[in-house]
Order: structure tokens, then C-alpha cells, then sequence
């Protein structure tokens, strides 16, 4: 049976409705839980050879590992860190792409009780300042491509607390040391280390969508919280292979590269490749007989552009979407070439999978977020944090008091270092998420936007995300983010950012259509009064569009 069934007491196929699984879903966790220990060796000790992952590097070479072959390169790696220092409660910061080492890497540092600090190879020298110091790095491990190591030599003056640094995959430049040699040199056990389920094992730094990245942290229990997300969400399955479109560097990586999809006993497929290309992961799809997928929507957005009837997608067998809302128009394409519906899922760094549309009990409803995610208990509040009827836009909070089942697994303890943010979003028995949506009468969620997002014109009050649904229906738009701009008679006015798609090119005339496809689309007020045709977008480095910078630039 797959692993998963040991924490929830029963498999997903017994529930036979969703107000069934939201009565009884309940994961049961011990007091010292350790993944790598409850988990990953637990796999390579039932299922030795079956599949854990499948890794595919960018010129084309194939990497295969089983349970057993992880579990026994993860003790290697825990002991690596160990001869280096490296012990409980030390932070390690992992830059480390997509490479096939980041398994057994991060799995070695939950063995010995290390905090991994994932983060993205496109950070720059000062962001390695601020996370370094902010977070009290002590070890960077770090791929050599990118030119990882040359940018962290320019911010290293400046950080202090870094005291080893060690690269993988190529020769060693000086001052670092040489994982790989190191690495091979070590053996394959060791007795448990103790920890409890409350210590730190994970801290993320958020996307700073709205400013500078904050400091997430998780404790040993995080796993568990993904076990909808693999085991329900993805509904990833024993011997299935699943895809999950994400650098390593962000815990959208651990949604969908390890934890829950280990525990419904499917295998990981990952590509190592350097810029997205829609055709070329089509390809890898078609080519490797990928089972599951995941990826946020601006992925599906390139994807319906190209002729998917050029690749053989008779494998894929559910297909899951996060990151940000999911246009209809998108949807439409893509179960009309492939026969399949893409299931949304929303959370944050500081949640796991916390509302969804959850195949076979939720059918997806074009526009919406979905219901609750058993285990959270989400209303939509006020400003005074009281619950508002249907209909009415309000923030969306996560109730953590004892009436609401106490803190779910999979949210974050609190934001590192800084007891007062994490006070100023989690009090009063409720996390507030800073998200808007509004609920409709059977209780399915419509996401409206980011709280900072909010455009409040002549008195409505407008949420960027459906004027963007409207926005790319129509074929001119590649992409487009809808913002607020000063108005004298309406406060604020609708703008939006539009990127064309290939064959358009800006003019008077387009800005005209595209004003009078959204007034047929969505209510007239609606209507973008500014239209602004440019490259690109704004955009973190984990792809999410900046508002906040279109804003303030129009501010100046």
C-alpha cells in the first residue's frame, strides 16, 4: 500500500464524497517525525527498486535513482555536512538549480537536523547579502552554472556568518571546497539523530511580490501537509510518473519534486533545462510518458500556443495549476486538446495546498479557486477580521484557534527573526493571508487579488485578476497585468500593462478592441481606461508579475 495510508489511517479511493474526507481526513504524526528517516527509508526498505526519480540533465542524460539508491546518497550527504561542522539548528543555503544532487542533499540535512534554505541561481550579489545575513547563513552549496560562484563572490565581503562554502559539478574555485570529492568519500549509514516535530527543518524567503522577501519557516511536520497535495491534488500514483514545473530554488519544488509524491509512491520526473520552451517540455512530456503535471499557469498560457496535437499525450492522466489564478480561456484550450480539466490549487510559502478544486469530489469551476482544503478552515473576513456572507469580497484567513482545529499541518510557525510581522498577519486565532476573494453560495472561492491589489474606481471596488481573465480571451494578448492609476473623477482608474502576442503590433485601433472585448466579457466598469503595450512584465525572480513596480513607476 502506498506510504500515505500509515498517516491518514485509510486510502483516498474509501472516501466516496468530499463532505467524507473533510469529516474524517486526519493525519496522525509522532513527536520525533523525521522525513527522511519515517519516510524515505521506510520506501527503500518496502520498495527498494522501485522508482524515485528520474532525472534528465539539459544535453539529454539520464539519471535513474530508486527508494533504496536515494536513501543510501542521503546518508552520504548527511555525513558530508557533519565532517564539515554542519549540525542541528545550522542554516544551510542551497543553490542548486534543478541538479539531481538536491535530493539526497536535502534529505541529508533534515537526517542531521540542518535548516535547508532553498533559493533561486538567479539571485543577484546583493540578495545573497540580505538572505545571508537576515537568515544567519553558516554554508552555501552551490552549482557552478549560472555563475553562482562568481556572483556570490562579490556580495561574500558583506556576509559575515558565512563560514563554509562548497560547489558541486565541476572544478572547485578557490576557497570553496569540492563536494562532489567529498561526497563520494563518505559512507552509506549512520544512526538516527534526534529532533522533535516542532523543530525548525525548513526556512523559504517569500517572492516579495509586494516588497522584500520574508522569512518563512516550517517545522518537521511540513511534509505531511503535502499529503493532499501529492496523494489527492495530483492524485499521483504508485508506479506513475510525476512533473512538477519548478526551479528548486522555491517550495513550489517541494509541492510537487518530493514529499507527497514519495508518499503516493510515484516516481520524480525532472529536467534540468536552462530557459522554458514550450515546444521542448511537450517533448520531455510525450517522450518520458509523464502520468501527472503541474505548472502555473503562465506555463499552460505557451503551451496552448503551440500545436499540441504534434505530441502524444496519452499518458497524462491528471494535470494540477498554482502560482496565480488560471484565466478560463486557458482551461478551454487545454481540455480541448487533450481531453483533460486543470485542477487549481492556491497556497503560499507560508501554507501547503490550503484550497482546491480536488479531483473526483470537486469538478473545477471555470474562474474559481475552489473549496477549503480538508484540514484548513479558511473564511473570508472583514478588516476586523469577522466572517463575511456570501457574495462580499473580503481577505482570505486560515483560523488556527482551537474552534477552528488549531493549526493545520503545513502552516508556517512564523516568520524568522521577526515576531512582530508574524504577529501583525497571525493573531486573534486567525493567519489573514492577504489575499482577496469572495465566496458564492455553495462556498467555492473566486479569487479577486493581492489585499495591495485592490483598484477601487468611482466607488467599486475592482480585482485585477478578472479584468485579466477577460483581458486574455481575446488572441492579441500574451500576457497583461491590470493595475490602478490616479484619476481625478474616479480616484482610480483601470490600466492595464498588456504584452502582445506574436502578429500583433500596438496601435489606437487595438487599444479600442481590446476596451470593447472586456466591456462584453465582464461588467463595463471594468474596462481597462488606460492601455499600455510593453515587452515584458515586470516579474519576481520566481516568475510572479510585480504589480507593485508597474504602480510605483506610474506614481513617479
Amino acid at each position: 500500500m502506498p506510504l500515505y495510508e500509515k498517516y491518514i489511517g485509510r486510502s483516498r479511493d474509501d472516501f466516496s464524497t468530499l463532505e467524507e474526507l473533510v469529516k474524517n481526513y486526519k493525519v496522525t504524526v509522532s513527536d520525533d517525525f523525521n522525513f527522511a528517516y519515517d519516510c524515505l527509508d521506510v520506501l527503500a526498505e518496502s520498495t527498494p527498486d522501485a522508482l524515485a526519480l528520474l532525472w534528465l540533465s539539459r544535453d539529454g542524460q539520464e539519471r535513474r535513482f530508486t527508494f533504496s539508491q536515494m536513501s543510501a546518497l542521503s546518508v552520504k550527504a548527511a555525513r558530508f555536512f557533519l565532517s564539515q561542522g554542519i549540525g542541528k539548528g545550522d542554516f544551510v543555503m542551497l543553490v542548486m538549480g534543478r541538479d539531481r544532487r538536491f535530493w539526497p542533499v536535502f534529505m541529508g540535512l533534515h537526517r542531521i537536523g540542518a535548516v535547508a534554505v532553498p533559493a533561486t541561481h538567479q539571485l543577484t550579489a546583493k540578495d545573497f547579502v540580505y538572505r545571508c545575513n537576515e537568515a544567519k547563513i553558516k554554508m552555501l552549496l552551490a552549482t557552478p552554472d549560472f555563475n553562482v560562484p562568481a556572483v556570490f563572490a562579490q556580495a561574500e565581503p558583506d556576509c559575515p556568518t558565512v563560514k563554509l562554502k562548497a560547489v558541486f559539478g565541476g572544478d572547485a574555485p578557490a576557497g570553496w571546497l569540492d563536494f562532489d570529492a567529498l561526497f563520494d568519500a563518505e559512507g552509506e549509514s549512520m544512526e538516527r539523530l534526534p529532533n522533535k516535530s516542532s523543530d525548525i527543518m525548513l526556512m523559504a524567503f517569500s517572492s516579495g511580490t509586494t516588497g522584500y522577501p520574508k522569512m518563512v519557516w516550517h517545522d518537521y511536520t511540513y511534509p505531511l501537509g503535502h499529503l493532499l497535495t501529492g496523494c489527492f491534488w495530483h492524485r499521483c500514483e504508485e508506479g506513475g510518473l510525476h512533473f512538477t514545473i519548478s526551479d528548486t530554488g522555491w517550495l513550489k519544488s517541494l509541492w510537487g519534486k518530493m514529499y507527497s509524491q514519495w508518499l503516493a509512491g510515484s516516481a520524480v520526473f525532472t529536467y534540468d533545462f536552462t530557459r522554458f520552451s514550450a515546444p521542448d517540455i511537450l517533448e520531455k512530456m510525450a517522450r518520458y510518458r509523464v502520468t501527472t503535471f503541474c505548472a502555473p499557469p503562465t506555463m499552460y498560457r505557451y503551451m496552448i500556443k503551440e500545436d499540441l496535437s504534434k505530441y502524444d499525450l496519452s499518458a497524462l492522466r491528471h494535470c494540477t495549476t498554482a502560482g496565480e489564478a488560471l484565466n478560463p480561456e486557458v482551461f478551454k484550450v487545454w481540455q480541448k486538446h487533450t481531453g483533460l480539466k486543470i485542477f487549481e490549487g492556491f497556497g503560499q510559502s507560508e501554507t501547503t495546498l490550503c484550497c482546491w478544486t480536488g479531483y473526483p469530489w470537486i469538478q473545477p469551476r471555470l474562474g474559481s479557486m475552489g473549496l477549503p482544503a480538508p484540514g484548513y478552515r479558511i473564511i473570508v473576513a472583514d478588516e476586523d477580521g469577522a466572517e463575511v456572507g456570501a457574495g462580499v469580497k473580503g481577505e482570505i484567513c486560515i483560523r488556527t484557534d482551537e474552534g477552528g482545529g488549531g493549526k493545520p499541518f503545513g502552516l508556517f510557525s512564523g516568520y524568522l527573526h521577526d515576531d512582530e510581522l508574524t504577529q501583525s498577519v497571525w493573531h486573534d486565532g486567525l493567519y489573514h493571508t492577504g489575499d482577496t476573494a469572495y465566496k458564492d453560495e455553495m462556498g467555492f472561492l473566486w479569487y479577486v487579488g493581492r489585499t495591495d491589489d485592490l483598484i477601487k474606481s468611482s466607488g467599486y471596488r475592482i480585482g485585477p485578476f478578472e479584468v485579466e481573465s477577460a483581458l486574455m480571451e481575446h488572441p492579441a494578448v500574451l500576457e497583461c497585468a491590470v493595475t490602478g492609476v490616479p484619476d481625478p473623477d474616479r480616484g482610480m482608474a483601470v490600466k492595464a500593462t498588456v504584452v502582445l502576442a506574436a502578429g500583433y503590433e500596438p496601435s489606437a485601433e487595438l487599444i479600442k478592441l481590446l476596451q470593447e472585448h472586456v466591456k462584453k466579457v465582464t461588467a463595463p466598469y471594468k474596462y481597462p481606461r488606460v492601455v499600455e503595450f510593453v515587452p515584458s512584465l515586470p516579474k519576481t525572480i520566481s516568475g510572479k508579475i510585480r504589480r507593485v513596480e508597474i504602480r510605483e513607476k506610474d506614481s513617479q
